[in-house]
């Protein structure tokens, strides 16, 4: 049966495959004109449809208006109830019903086009009453549904979908949408993260693990402690970095047979530790500066040399930067 299963299910993926490259096949100007249509809209484009196309319609407008086309969806009903008057005199609409007769979606089209706002219709019928109240109709005709029984729709949702999705590539081509201005909507993401969050946003800044060079190595240890970094800095007498001293060293130190708690902290700490000088990097980039010089901490100072801040490797992760 388990073999019946994945027969079914290949067959499936090629039917609404074949649904996918009819789709395509048949394209044409129409496409470029509903992009158009959209490109001069100064307002808002409103998708809107019922049922599964109302579905399909609500993450169609979740795709245009995270690759800068505002937009949002409207349920055919709640406008027919008084949200119609989200819908203004600059925007334009794009309406999708499989049939072209949903009654619903006909019921609002008049009021649409009393006000002379463009309609785009996707639907499987540019003579249905979708298709005829339309300025631009994209043709989403399947010849067979995936489901067994050619009635739930699959194959047409799906290629309804692509069709949402050329038009938004299509826009941002037309736009110049770069990764920047899709971070910009998802400040949130992995890729909002990446472009935007600076060392300075994550650095620590307060109750810094910093000691004196000539500090007595055992006070040093102490500090590095409880300074929960793994790590305390050493100044100069003149307040600039002059090395750090890690878990590490001191571990190593104690292999020495010099070793010694009365020596000075400089005296077993990295001396030309990495340091950047810039807290506006990118968190991204300094992640990549950790990882490819395999530390643990990376200490931020000014032009002069003045500790600043330090960014540890856990925050970085913590933080989702990747």
């Amino acid at each position: 049966m388990n073999n019946d299963y994945i027969a079914i299910a290949k067959n499936t993926l090629e039917i609404e495959a074949q649904a996918l490259r009819e789709g395509s096949e048949r394209l044409g100007e129409e496409i470029a004109r509903a992009v158009e249509i959209i490109l001069s809209c100064k307002g808002k484009l409103v998708i809107t449809g019922v049922g599964k196309s109302g579905l399909i319609g609500a993450k169609i407008a979740a795709t245009f208006a995270s690759t800068g086309t505002p937009s949002f969806f409207l349920h055919p009903t709640e406008a027919l109830h008084g949200d119609l008057g989200m819908i203004g005199r600059e925007d334009a609409v794009l309406a999708i019903s499989y049939s072209g007769e949903s009654p619903e979606l006909s019921s609002i089209l008049p009021h649409i086009k009393r006000f002379d706002i463009p309609l785009i219709g996707m639907t499987r019928n540019a003579a249905s009453t979708l298709g005829r109240y339309s300025d631009e109709v994209i043709n989403i005709n399947v010849e067979h549904e995936a489901c067994p029984l050619d009635i739930a729709p699959t194959s047409s949702t799906t290629l309804t979908l692509a069709m949402g999705d050329a038009l938004a590539v299509c826009l941002m081509k037309a736009r110049n949408f770069q990764k920047e201005d899709f971070a910009s909507f998802h400040p949130g993401g992995a890729l909002g993260k990446r472009l935007f969050v600076k060392v300075s946003d994550l650095m620590r800044t307060e109750n810094l693990p910093i000691v004196n060079e000539n500090t007595p190595l055992k006070e040093a240890i102490l500090i590095l402690s409880e300074g929960r970094l793994g790590t305390v800095m050493l100044t100069n007498n003149e307040g600039k970095l002059s090395g750090l001293l890690s878990d590490g060293d001191i571990r190593r130190a104690l292999m020495s047979e010099s070793f010694s708690l009365d020596a000075s902290a400089k005296a077993y700490a990295t001396k030309k530790p990495l340091v950047i000088d810039d807290a506006s990097m990118l968190a991204s980039d300094a992640l990549v500066l950790i990882e490819t010089k395999k530390i643990q901490l990376l200490v931020v100072t000014d032009r002069a040399g003045v500790i600043q801040g330090a960014l540890h490797l856990h925050t970085l992760v913590e933080a989702g930067i990747s």
